[in-house]
């Protein structure tokens, strides 16, 4: 049990952490504004530690050579470290770092409370796969309206700026509305904005058709108990899969060996099949 436990433990913690971080810069960013500075925080902003803002900035930085309006250079190379690691093993940042995938995700524990096993299997498998790809639309029209009005457009309606500044009065109601369409709707759907409306969570989706380690299930020793289909978040039936390359795992590991198959070396993080290696040594 112990070893089955470690994956959740720690991700839990890597998750509180980047949360509390976040809303540490968020309180360090307001008390500058007040001329009270924090030393090690002093000059930092959300704008400055999110990576989709060094994406929605590249037009502007390639035709004019300047960032989006309070888009800062941090955000730059944040951007290109996300992708880096998303290209080795898929996007670890929405599923171990995203501050608002985690508060979707701890909302979520209320929702399994109220709702047991209808929870996250309430929408009919064939909407929920057309409205998946609702967020690629979402990533389209940020792209196209930041580029032609060189502003943070999506700020007015994200989720994510709304829940680290609605004390600060710069949050407009359709920012409080996303938000608090996304606690509603996790009481029912696990991430239901990871799944929907992210439009970054949509770029680096892309990255799980070609990404180096990917979740890997050994046909010959899986029992097709399903305990991964239910552990995944994301609704991936990956008991069907040789090797998940659905535009919509977020590297969370919930289904793998380490935290919910029961049976060792079955569903791995890795460059090739489990036990493959085995089996060549064999024969």
């Amino acid at each position: 049990m112990k070893k089955h436990s470690s994956v959740k433990l720690i991700r839990t913690a890597v998750q509180i952490v980047f949360f509390l971080l976040v809303f540490l810069v968020v309180i360090g960013h307001s008390l500058e504004e007040s001329g009270i500075s924090i030393p090690f925080l002093k000059g930092a902003s959300l704008h400055a530690i999110c990576p989709f803002g060094g994406v929605v900035t590249i037009y502007q930085y390639i035709t004019a050579g300047t960032f989006v309006q309070k888009i800062h250079e941090a955000s730059f190379y944040l951007m290109i470290i996300v992708f880096t690691t998303a290209i080795i093993a898929g996007p670890i940042f929405c599923g171990w770092v995203c501050p608002l995938g985690s508060f979707q995700e701890w909302i979520s524990y209320v929702g399994k409370r109220l709702f047991g096993k209808k929870y996250n299997h309430m929408i009919p498998k064939r909407l929920d796969s057309v409205l998946r790809y609702l967020r690629y639309g979402v990533l389209l029209w940020v792209l196209v309206m930041t580029a032609v009005s060189a502003t943070l457009v999506f700020a007015a309606y994200d989720p994510y700026y709304a829940l680290f500044n609605f004390w600060t009065g710069e949050v407009s109601i359709t920012g409080f509305i996303a938000l608090g369409l996304v606690i509603i709707l996790s009481l029912f759907v696990e991430r239901p904005f990871c799944k929907y409306a992210c439009p970054y969570g949509a770029l680096l989706g892309i990255t799980n058709l070609f990404r180096i380690f990917s979740i890997r299930r050994n046909p010959h020793t899986c029992i097709s108990c399903g305990k991964c289909d239910n552990a995944c978040p994301m609704n991936i039936e990956v008991s069907t899969k040789s090797k998940v390359r659905d535009h919509q795992c977020i590297s969370c590991l919930a289904c793998t060996s380490e935290a919910a198959c029961p049976i060792a070396e079955t569903l791995e993080l890795n460059t090739s099949q489990p036990g493959k290696k085995e089996a060549s040594h064999e024969a």
